[in-house]
């Protein structure tokens, strides 16, 4: 049977009436089947107050050979968990299947893939449409204001086309400068929009002694390095002038050992931020992952929580506010913040960071990093989703992987492995199960970070590179491209990552791979579809993708190769392409790449 024709549910409008429900809401949601598959009774099976309940559904259409079934879910708690039984037959011979988030089982598999709604607020429009650029901003550009500035003592200056230190262990990773500033950004905005982005992203703009910025000693201004408070101002101004976004980001784990309130906490045992910190007997402090340069917060201190995260005079919400305006936050360390050995008030910390947000600006955007499993942390009324690496990245990775790449995961010990399309087509799922629906599709499908290695790197290819492009903006999710990645930049890890901008040397960029990215992110703004649609799979195989993102408004077809490969029949009529990264030799056949096309008719709808 074509994956076509296996019964299906997500998320999204075409399945789910009603995606933002209020408390105590009554939601239709719908289940398709195949004619050929002979199931006689549909049941959702929910869960009242953690115990399991079951409501019928019904059949309510039928359109060519797709039977429509529908149910009403009651929303009792904030987070209600859901999953359908299909069964069919009687006695000895009677069969009984499950639809889950991570697809149709045969078992009675745990609840951890079930289908999830939420009753908390959901992320902002513009947050879950956009399209984020990554600026590393000593990196990105310098304007001429940068040549006046002195070079501070803790600094070790670099040219613009200098290597950049990345060694394990090279003293110079943290301390080489380059000089990039805020004013340099604004001078690139037209490149920022040539790629497609909504939303700017720049790592810390704080004073720090370093050139990641991490490290903060103030979280009251911006490092005159950058050019300061008016910079950053007329950076804002310049971004929402063209009617995008701008993102701050805010290390919440941990300040610097030079920062003002550690430095009073140092100086007297009895200083009020003493407390703010985890002070050992003896004068030791906990540390993010023992580097003593980064001291850990502790929020189970009210008074930190009201310097740092909660209310109108705390560190979140003072640069929501004019003269910076700053649409939201993403959170550095997210997964730690709160967290210490027995202590956890992570969730405590996420919803008081949203709740401050929100109430300073409605459609704040709130993004927590985690780069492992964020599951746990995503219940809704905190981050409004994650930075994807487990769900999105490092499968994509795996698909694409040059065998003779360098590149790891976070921590991991070994290279990347490569795998088939069905290990990532079943990856993808259990992550996006695991996440749920609306939290996946605001999480960010990231390539490559200032964290990580450079996708160019990972994948060695220029055409397999344009292929995760493709994924990047074709899969549930918001695409964040690290800048460099649109013109090729590479990168064995996140320091060698972080390389300049090449900006006097244009004869360097992959301009075919540049327009690409631009292309893709047209295709994505014109398609509601690609931001807003479900997902279901056509056809897998080790080295083809084939799925429909699906929207009452219109659906799309994407088809991605990593390797060429036979013909493969889809009950589908297309029209033309939308984006082609590729020259088709037919429809379902054709070499590696990726191609977008709107869907004409589907048998289904």
């Amino acid at each position: 049977m074509s994956l076509l024709h296996e019964p299906h549910h997500d998320g999204s409008p075409l399945y789910v009436a009603d995606e933002h429900p209020r408390p105590g809401a009554l939601v239709t949601v719908r289940l398709r089947t195949h004619t050929d598959d002979p199931v006689e009774a549909v049941w959702i099976r929910t869960t009242y107050d953690a115990e399991p309940v079951f409501h019928p559904c019904r059949v309510v259409e039928w359109v060519g050979d797709t039977v429509w079934w529908a149910g009403e879910l009651p929303l009792h708690n904030p987070v209600t968990h859901y999953r359908f039984l299909l069964a069919h037959g009687t006695g000895r011979d009677a069969a009984q299947r499950w639809v889950t988030a991570a697809g149709v089982i045969e078992h009675d598999g745990p609840d951890a893939f079930d289908f999830r709604l939420t009753s908390h607020d959901g992320p902002p429009d513009w947050g879950r449409d956009g399209v984020v650029y990554q600026v590393f901003p000593d990196r990105f550009a310098r304007s001429a204001a940068a040549d006046a500035r002195a070079v501070p003592d803790w600094a070790v200056p670099a040219g613009w086309d200098d290597e950049v230190a990345f060694e394990p262990g090279d003293p110079h990773t943290p301390l080489q400068f380059f000089g990039g500033d805020l004013d340099g950004v604004v001078e690139h905005l037209d490149h920022v929009a040539q790629v497609g982005a909504t939303i700017l992203y720049t790592t810390p703009v704080f004073p720090g002694e370093s050139n990641h910025r991490y490290n903060a000693s103030t979280f009251d201004g911006v490092d005159p390095l950058l050019g300061g408070d008016e910079a950053y101002a007329r950076l804002s101004s310049a971004v929402h002038a063209r009617g995008w976004r701008l993102l701050g980001d805010l290390t919440t784990n941990h300040t610097g050992d030079t920062h003002e309130w550690f430095h009073r906490a140092v100086a007297d045992a009895d200083a009020t931020t003493r407390s703010w910190y985890h002070f050992g007997e003896h004068g030791d402090y906990e540390s993010w992952m023992g580097h003593h340069t980064l001291p850990k917060l502790n929020h189970a201190e009210p008074a930190l929580r009201a310097a740092m995260t909660e209310g109108p005079d705390s560190v979140v919400a003072r640069w929501l506010r004019p003269p910076f305006d700053v649409d939201g936050w993403r959170i550095d360390v997210a997964n730690m913040t709160g967290r210490l050995a027995d202590l956890d008030v992570n969730h405590d910390v996420a919803r008081g960071i949203n709740r401050t947000a929100r109430a300073e600006r409605p459609d704040a955007l709130v993004i927590g990093e985690h780069n492992h499993d964020a599951s746990t942390d995503l219940p809704g009324d905190g981050w409004h989703g994650t930075m994807n690496y487990s769900g999105f990245s490092w499968p994509v990775w795996s698909w694409l992987r040059d065998p003779d790449s360098p590149a790891r995961p976070f921590g991991r010990p070994v290279p990347v492995p490569r795998r088939g399309g069905p290990a990532l087509r079943r990856s993808l799922d259990e992550w996006g199960g695991r996440y749920g629906w609306r939290a996946t599709c605001a999480s960010w499908n990231i390539l490559g970070s200032h964290d990580s290695a450079r996708i160019r790197t990972v994948v060695g290819d220029p055409v397999q590179h344009r292929v995760a492009a493709g994924l990047q903006f074709t899969l549930p999710g918001v695409p964040m491209i690290f800048a460099g990645d649109e013109i090729g930049l590479e990168g064995v890890l996140g320091e060698d990552a972080r390389r300049t901008m090449p900006w006097h040397r244009p004869e360097t960029w992959d301009h075919t791979t540049l327009a690409t990215y631009g292309a893709l992110a047209a295709a994505r703004t014109a398609h509601v579809a690609l931001r807003r649609g479900g997902l279901r799979w056509a056809h897998v195989d080790d080295d083809a993708l084939m799925f429909l993102r699906e929207h009452p408004e219109g659906s799309v077809l994407v088809v991605a190769r990593r390797a060429a490969g036979p013909a493969v029949d889809l009950p589908l009529v297309l029209g033309e392409p939308l984006v082609s990264t590729e020259e088709p030799v037919g429809p379902f056949a054709s070499g590696p790449g990726v191609t977008v096309w709107a869907v004409v008719e589907d048998p289904g709808h």
